[in-house]
């Protein structure tokens, strides 16, 4: 780390911005140094991705003020962003596969020839420039190949080369490692090492707790869109910055919540074995039972929501195993998971979970009608009393089964949800952020039912941002922390037990 200049490169203070009326940044500051890789830390909502938007031009801020080199500046776009000198590298590399590596680092601003010709891209200059560029992070290519031709992490070094192409001072890095293996972490590290030492300010966005004590010189925490405070990576802990993203001192030894263990004998409905998938998750063993519920204990970007997706099939696994009922499995598709007894209520409920179009039996019976196929159709008066059924059992709020989804309140729509695939009679429930968006009323009444199907002899694997739900529920609690296990927890143990846990394995 090279020692910070007496003045920021860039500077935001007083940072206000709405919208409809909701204030989504209040009075936020954020200093970046030349010379410093700074980290933004927060929660999802905490207002990072909004503030990087409004220093990128993308949206405008409501009030505060922002200098480069000392000089105000008000970027109306990420183009004059760009112009200024302010870059970013987004988490999915916005650039175009089917053109050469050249074409991609130089797009929209192609090196010509002289005046007499300056119609005509000089393509051997292009592609010499795109060589030097590269060769600054220590990378060597053929830049006149396709960038499909190429790993994700290749096509990350390449979106840098393109952001310093343009005489960057800042460069903004959001989640840059989501897809990048070990060793590819590594890589790029080195990179922003030497490019830090050249005296460029990184702004690095990232939710891997082991990567900001690696790479950073100074950390920003935002907390519901305010700045909780800035420090040198040395005086914030782990344990403190945990503490500073989620609101609450690290007390130890609290427990809240208990869930009693009944001591029942634990009949293994699905486990895994080092079940594992390249960049998304690290090879994870776990074991879930009939009659537990399992909570998946972990911070955003944790790996929780890639384990229900590799479990339920919707993403492939590069290694490991997967044994339902004691039987190995291949599961490859949600279908052969319902199949195996599998049901997934999906983290974006309105997305990939409800069709708002269709009434509240139509989602009901969904999953099940899938599972018997067109040949065996549900008659409709079978399809009702089936929907009747659940909205009476769940007090799903429903003038009518026949009623559009779309019309009903969020927590209505999730009691909707976990009814369609109730209705499958699963082994294995997969529940991916429940309570997310809905009241607290209906959140309670979500857990209730959560726990009486557990003791109706389900297995439920139980997925939330909330550290409060997942102790208030689970009998075990499995500790994720950058797509790694790093442990096991007993019913009854506290949300600081949990945080304890992730912190103390990144020390």
């Amino acid at each position: 780390m090279t020692n910070p200049a007496p003045r920021p490169v860039l500077e935001l203070s007083g940072i206000d911005k709405r919208f409809f009326g909701v204030s989504v940044l209040q009075q936020v500051g954020l200093r970046l140094y030349p010379g410093e890789v700074h980290a933004l830390m927060g929660q999802n909502g905490a207002g990072k991705s909004t503030l990087i938007k409004v220093l990128t031009g993308v949206h405008a801020a409501d009030g505060g003020a922002m200098s480069l080199d000392g000089q105000p500046v008000r970027p109306g776009s990420p183009q004059q962003a760009q112009a200024l000198g302010i870059s970013t590298v987004y988490q999915e590399v916005n650039l175009c596969p089917n053109l050469s590596v050249a074409e991609n680092i130089f797009a929209g601003r192609y090196p010509r020839l002289g005046a007499l010709g300056a119609w005509r891209i000089d393509w051997a200059g292009m592609n010499r420039q795109a060589r030097e560029l590269l060769a600054r992070l220590n990378l060597d290519i053929n830049v006149t190949r396709t960038l499909s031709s190429y790993s994700v992490a290749v096509q990350q070094m390449v979106a840098i080369a393109r952001a310093l192409s343009v005489e960057a001072k800042v460069l903004i890095l959001d989640e840059p490692t989501s897809s990048l293996d070990t060793g590819e972490v590594q890589r790029l590290f080195d990179v922003l090492r030497r490019l830090r030492d050249e005296g460029l300010a990184i702004l690095f966005v990232t939710h891997f707790l082991e990567q900001v004590y690696a790479i950073s010189d100074r950390i920003t925490v935002l907390r519901n869109g305010t700045l909780v405070g800035e420090y040198p990576v040395a005086q914030l802990g782990p344990k403190a910055l945990i503490a500073a993203m989620v609101g609450r001192e690290l007390a130890e030894g609290q427990s809240v919540n208990p869930v009693p263990d009944d001591q029942r004998e634990r009949v293994p409905v699905v486990s895994t074995t080092a079940l594992s998938q390249r960049g998304q998750l690290q090879p994870i063993d776990i074991e879930l039972c009939a009659g537990e519920v399992v909570g998946l204990g972990g911070l955003l970007g944790s790996g929780r929501t890639e384990l229900a997706r590799l479990l339920f099939g919707l993403a492939s696994p590069d290694g490991g195993e997967v044994r339902v009922r004691g039987q190995a499995a291949r599961i490859t598709n949600p279908a052969e998971a319902v199949r195996h007894g599998l049901a997934l209520c999906p983290e974006d409920r309105k997305t990939d979970g409800i069709v708002a179009e269709l009434s509240v039996r139509e989602n009901i019976i969904l999953a099940l009608q899938a599972r018997a196929g067109l040949r065996r159709c549900l008659s409709d008066a079978q399809q009702k009393a089936l929907a009747e059924k659940y909205v009476k059992a769940l007090g799903i709020k429903t003038n009518d089964v026949e009623t559009p989804i779309g019309l009903l309140s969020g927590g209505n729509q999730q009691k909707a949800l976990l009814a369609r695939w109730l209705a499958t009679d699963p082994s294995l429930l997969i529940l991916d952020e429940p309570t997310r968006g809905i009241d607290v009323a209906a959140k309670q009444e979500i857990m209730d039912e959560i726990l009486r199907l557990a003791q109706g002899g389900m297995a439920v694997l139980f997925i939330s941002s909330e550290m409060s739900e997942v102790v208030r529920v689970s009998h075990r609690i499995v500790v994720l922390r950058d797509r790694n296990k790093v442990g096991e927890l007993p019913a009854g143990s506290g949300e600081q037990a949990v945080y304890h846990l992730i912190a103390e394995e990144t020390t």
